[in-house]
């Protein structure tokens, strides 16, 4: 279990790369998480998910 301190760093990197175009796949490599764990972050914090299979946000 991570502390609330590192917990709020890492969903704010989750929430940041996200933003910045990056994969879900990408992103918990990253952060050594499961896909899933990613995405209950985003949920978290009610951000809407990009189509499967779409773009990076780089390439449009």
């Amino acid at each position: 279990m991570l502390s609330a301190d590192l917990q709020a760093r890492l969903e704010a990197y989750v929430l940041e790369s996200y933003a910045g175009g990056r994969l879900l796949r990408e992103i918990a490599e990253l952060v050594d998480r499961s896909q899933t764990a990613v995405r209950r972050v985003l949920d978290k914090h009610h951000v809407t998910h990009r189509p499967s299979g779409s773009r990076p946000l780089a390439e449009r």
